[in-house]
């Protein structure tokens, strides 16, 4: 058996399948349709000479450009930073400027929310007219003891944060507080701001609605104050940190400071009686001898309300003042001689409870 097809010879490989194909001649199309204008690279005359001036153009740009830049860079670095000490850089200067403001706003935050209490320089009991809370512009206290923080805490919490007192005189003045007190946390730190301001920068008193420098209708000034932290104060070496309350600190009944002795008691001084009730005096007239110390026997007796008893002259003179203290609770109070004449007595925690003493 053969692979010669019947009836055939045997073909020759070249004529065997697959059977090649002839080649193929490309169609005559030119390569580029465009016009030989379009594709000239010469440039003329004028062309060439209008690239060479706006390479140059660009180059002149640029390089000002590059110029304005590192002028710019410098000149805000200067005006940003002050390298080598030349001025104040602007953001320290903005943040001096800054506490400044605060400072001179806890100042008119002070003057109508605390100085009632703890004396216009906040010198406390010593502090004229003298107030009925602990003195705040001690430089024991200021050093660590009345701290930011400390601060925030007795404007959250009030006089309890102090003492545990929870009938303590002093309130709660934060809005975050329970209850809420009257003045926001922006309040807050510029009450702080002022309580800690150094001594050694000079404040102007502005108007508290308009925040304009006030004038001393006398002088023709612009009226001013200092800080109250010495900033160079140390304290003695051994000393203990000033305690957190300070219940103790007000007036003694004699009307002397906390510390001072008390005036001695005369056994033959005429004793007169005087009630709190209801924060009201019982009675609203008293009599006393002329020209001769006596002897205020004060009762109160409004549970877990502090009262006192202060003695003014016609002119508005504090003649005396008492301690502050708690009902339910009775004190004597050694008052000085008197001049014949009349005397108003307030109490200063309740200024709605007043009378007169009339000495003869």
């Amino acid at each position: 058996m053969t692979d010669t097809p019947e009836g055939g010879s045997e073909l020759e490989p070249q004529q065997r399948l697959p059977v090649p194909r002839p080649p193929a001649e490309p169609a005559p199309v030119e390569r580029f349709t465009s016009p030989p204008s379009t594709r000239a690279v010469e440039l003329s005359p004028e062309r060439a000479a209008m690239v060479v001036r706006q390479s140059s153009n660009a180059r002149w740009v640029g390089f000002l450009t590059v110029v304005i830049v590192i002028l710019f860079i410098t000149i805000y670095w200067f005006y940003e930073l002050a390298p080598l000490g030349l001025r104040e850089p602007r953001l320290d200067a903005e943040l001096g400027a800054q506490q400044i403001t605060s400072v001179e706003r806890g100042y008119n935050l002070y003057e109508a929310n605390c100085a009632r209490c703890h004396g216009v320089d906040g010198l406390g009991p010593l502090d004229t007219p003298p107030g009925i809370g602990p003195a705040l512009n001690r430089q024991d206290k200021l050093y660590a003891h009345l701290s930011v923080d400390f601060l925030n805490n007795m404007m959250v919490a009030g006089g309890r944060f102090a003492c545990g007192n929870p009938n303590s005189i002093m309130p709660v003045w934060s809005n975050e507080g329970h209850p809420p007190g009257p003045l926001n946390y922006i309040q807050i730190d510029d009450l702080i701001s002022f309580i800690r301001a150094p001594n050694t920068q000079t404040y102007t008193i502005r108007d508290p609605e308009l925040f304009e420098p006030r004038v001393d209708p006398v002088t023709n000034e612009v009226r001013t104050f200092t800080g109250w932290v010495d900033v160079n104060y140390k304290p003695a070496p051994g000393s203990t940190p000033y305690p957190a309350c300070w219940s103790n600190e007000f007036a003694t009944a004699s009307g002397a400071p906390s510390g001072a002795p008390a005036a001695s008691a005369d056994p033959n001084a005429t004793v007169v009686d005087i009630k709190a009730v209801g924060l009201q005096f019982d009675p609203t007239t008293l009599t006393a001898p002329a020209d001769k110390a006596f002897v205020i026997r004060f009762d109160n007796q409004d549970a877990a309300v502090p009262h006192d008893i202060q003695i003014k002259d016609s002119t508005g003179a504090v003649k005396f003042k008492g301690a502050t203290f708690n009902g339910v609770a009775t004190q004597d109070y050694q008052v000085p001689a008197l001049a014949a004449g009349s005397y108003p007595f307030i109490c200063t925690v309740h200024p709605t409870m007043t009378g007169t003493l009339t000495a003869q």
